[in-house]
């Protein structure tokens, strides 16, 4: 298995009443009405990003031109806590996936 580190960025637009979510490395991108259904489906779409790339056989290419590094084991996971009035906000995240053989 290996792990990629990838952030996430959530942003509350207060009068539209949606926040979007963001992941940077990537360029994946969703929003919805909550901030717990807009990480809920960011990282929906990573995963598919990520299996997408896999079963194309992409991740090498697209992993080395945006400088998203492969890791052997998982990153330390941080939980970010921000209140309801809060505009912007990142939450870095790891994902495992299965490497391929050489």
């Amino acid at each position: 298995m290996g792990y990629v580190a990838l952030t996430l960025q959530f942003r509350r637009y207060p009068e539209e009443g949606v926040w979007d979510a963001y992941c940077i490395e990537l360029g994946t991108a969703t929003f919805a009405s909550t901030l717990e259904e807009a990480h809920e489906e960011i990282r929906e779409l990573v995963g598919l990003h990520l299996a997408t790339l896999e079963g194309l056989g992409e991740r090498e290419r697209f992993f080395s031109e945006h400088g998203i590094e492969l890791l052997s084991h998982k990153p330390t996971q941080r939980s970010v806590v921000v209140p309801d009035d809060a505009p912007i906000f990142s939450q870095s995240v790891s994902r495992a996936f299965p490497l391929k053989a050489a």
